[in-house]
């Protein structure tokens, strides 16, 4: 039997096909290059020209042209970099001589500094460093000039084609595309300088789109870019399945994001979901629960922060993620209030983990990765959000005003128990008023001996000085070194406020009365007595009904918490 004859290759096909691998490689090209048709040859291409570009994506290129792959390359990144430039956009208006030498212009620029391929055309010696836009009215005006009258690579012609769109769903956004590219292109150069590949074109150490995501922030949007240098994505099949992880969850404690490696979502959306989870680390939702319902509380929080990117325009809201627009200005205590009140309603809806559980974890899961995180999260969280903030501009869009509020109070931590009780003394505890009298010179007139000026006093009267009432939690559980602060405080500022004496009530299981006590003796030879179980109740009424305090004094009530729930009907800390 005859053997058959081998057929024979291509060189001209060959070489187009090898210098469009080399452009889907490149992480610049990679994101458009995907929703890019392969080159086919075809005889409408200028007998002078390489190929063409439509709006949709179709590439033709020159049937019979004999050329390397490097020149290919070149070829096909021009028109590429022609889509990412806008320069396909259907209500652009159909380009002539001039737009068409501006565009390639603009585009030969790009190129040049990118050092891709071999060009087949002569580049100019220089380019303009106008837009193309302004660079086409120039040119109507004087004539394109000679050295960038050639640049294009459709022989003469304009090498986009307009043309109506004739796909499935609505037309990709080359635009949107050439910029996930640059972004890729970045995050790929640093990869080669830290050795993670050996070059831009090394697809074995190429990233995830969660990944891809996640670097966007740190070289595309300041105000979570310092969040996002600080956060690890944990991408794990098993441990998401394990954990019933959805699509996202995220431990601030660890600086970890969860992720379901099997979930299917665009860079958009991906996006969206990093921003989501950044958020919920960096705002302190999983410490801000307190006694709330802590499922509850992570519906509410995710309403606000869905809210918040939506207006921001951060990423796309993947399908079945949480926002009600009746809710947009509120913060996260706000909507918990309206939450609680329709459990039914809510206990239904799904967070980016899944229905009926929260995204803020409030430990780190098990994985084979480092999960130690250094201390002074607050610290850590609070200066990245305000450093964010502060390179944040409005060409990236205006912020929502409730997000800066949350981040402005992140900057201003609680105030201290000590400096909380000197606030609480200057409203409810005010120092009696000096008064002038003749009845006592003063003695700061050395200067004019002869002339009486009255001197300051200070009423006399104890009915006249203020005062205020103690209820003490003397219970076992109190702590004696933290007690002795607080009753040292206490004193150092009711002698700063001219309070003679105070009023207190000792109480564990039951409600001793000591009396009004000399402030300087509150921190000092007062006897505690008790050290029992904790009923405070009693002793507020005690003080309360007690005909020799005052109807309008305040009540200060010391205790670390674990005791009775405690009703004050007047003034109280």
């Amino acid at each position: 039997m005859p053997e058959r004859r081998k057929a024979r290759k291509d060189p001209a096909l060959e070489a187009i096909r090898a210098g469009w691998a080399v452009v889907e490689r490149h992480p610049l090209f990679a994101p458009i290059a995907d929703r890019v048709s392969n080159p086919v040859r075809s005889d409408s291409v200028p007998r002078t020209g390489w190929a063409t570009i439509d709006s949709n994506g179709a590439i033709l290129a020159h049937s019979s042209r004999r050329a390397t792959p490097a020149e290919w390359t070149w070829v096909f990144a021009h028109l590429l970099i022609h889509l990412g430039l806008g320069h396909a956009e259907r209500d652009r208006p159909a380009p002539d001589h001039a737009a068409s030498a501006a565009c390639d212009t603009a585009v030969n620029h790009f190129l040049h500094s990118l050092k891709f391929g071999t060009p087949v055309v002569e580049m100019p010696s220089e380019f303009p460093t106008i837009d193309e836009d302004v660079l086409a009215r120039r040119w109507r005006r004087t004539a394109v000039p000679a050295e960038y009258g050639g640049q294009g690579v459709a022989g003469g012609q304009s090498d986009v084609l307009i043309e109506r769109w004739n796909g499935w769903g609505k037309p990709p956004n080359w635009s949107e595309l050439f910029a996930a590219g640059l972004s890729d292109a970045a995050a790929a150069a640093v990869d080669v300088a830290g050795g993670a590949r050996s070059s831009l074109s090394d697809r074995r150490a190429s990233r995830n789109e969660w990944d891809l995501a996640l670097g966007w922030f740190v070289s595309s949007y300041p105000l979570l870019g310092a969040i996002a240098s600080t956060m690890t994505v944990v991408a794990e099949a098993e441990l998401a399945r394990g954990w019933d992880i959805q699509v996202a969850a995220v431990n601030a404690a660890a600086g970890e994001i969860y992720v379901n490696p099997l979930t299917s979502l665009t860079q958009n959306e991906w996006r969206f979901v990093m921003a989501h989870e950044m958020l919920h680390a960096a705002l302190r939702h999983g410490e801000r629960v307190g006694g709330r319902d802590p499922y509850l509380w992570n519906v509410a929080a995710d309403l606000v922060i869905n809210g918040w990117l939506l207006e921001m325009g951060v990423g796309t809201i993947p399908d079945g993620a949480l926002y009600d627009p009746v809710l947009k200005g509120m913060s996260a205590e706000e909507v918990y209030d309206r939450v609680a009140t329709d459990l039914r309603r809510y206990r239904k809806l799904a967070t980016l983990r899944g229905t009926g559980l929260g995204d803020v974890l409030g430990h780190p899961l098990p994985h084979s990765g480092e999960a130690a995180r250094a201390a002074g999260l607050d610290d850590i969280y609070r200066r990245a959000l305000n450093t964010g903030l502060a390179y944040h501009d409005s060409s990236r869009g205006l912020l929502p005003s409730g997000l800066v509020e949350e981040i402005r109070a992140l900057d201003h931590p609680p105030l201290s128990w000590d400096a909380q009780l000197a606030r609480w003394f200057e409203e409810h505890v005010p120092a009696a008023e000096r008064t002038r009298t003749y009845a006592r010179a003063s003695r700061r007139q050395d200067s004019t001996p002869d002339i009486p000026r009255p001197g300051w006093i200070r009423p006399v009267e104890l009915e006249r000085l203020p005062t205020y009432g103690v209820v003490l939690d003397t219970s076992g559980s109190m702590d004696r070194v933290l007690l002795g602060k607080a009753l040292g405080a206490i004193a150092s500022y009711s002698r700063a406020r001219d309070v003679p004496a105070a009023r207190v009530i000792y109480c564990d299981a039951a409600p001793y009365d000591a009396g009004y006590i000399p402030v300087d003796d509150i921190a000092g030879r007062v006897q505690v007595r008790g050290r029992g179980g904790t009923v405070l109740q009693p002793g507020v009424d005690l003080l309360e009904r007690a005909d020799d305090f005052p109807a309008t004094g305040p009540i200060l009530l010391i205790t670390d918490g674990q005791c009775d729930v405690v009703r004050l009907r007047r003034p109280h800390a």
